[in-house]
């Protein structure tokens, strides 16, 4: 059961991390989202950044496209590639994603990208 958490040391906090996975990231798009995915040598730990404007929506679209994000990421941690940082940027059409058309959208994405 403790594979399916998300814990504190995998998600990316710092403001100084965010800005180093997007110079030194490698982008990828999909429709509803911009993808930035930095690779770490050092470590196994996969963690999650998530960032959403105010292009997408008022505060409550947005807070829920984050947590439809956090739930993707931690129910999928293990199928994702290991020893790297995922930057999520929703796009506006973002918000209007269901949670299993959001999983799609990002497993379609994950298993062209292995």
């Amino acid at each position: 059961m403790g594979n399916f958490t998300l814990k504190k040391k995998e998600r990316i906090t710092k403001k100084s991390e965010f800005l180093k996975i997007g110079q030194n990231g490698v982008r990828y798009k999909t429709q509803n989202f911009l993808i930035i995915i930095f690779s770490r040598k050092n470590s196994e730990l996969r963690r999650l950044g998530i960032s959403v404007s105010k292009k997408v929506g008022g505060a409550v679209k947005r807070n829920r496209v984050k947590r439809l994000l956090r739930e993707f990421f931690r129910l999928n941690k293990g199928q994702l590639p290991a020893a790297c940082d995922f930057l999520f940027v929703a796009k506006p059409g973002a918000a209007q994603l269901n949670f299993s058309a959001l999983s799609q959208e990002l497993m379609d994405f994950f298993k062209g990208f292995n």
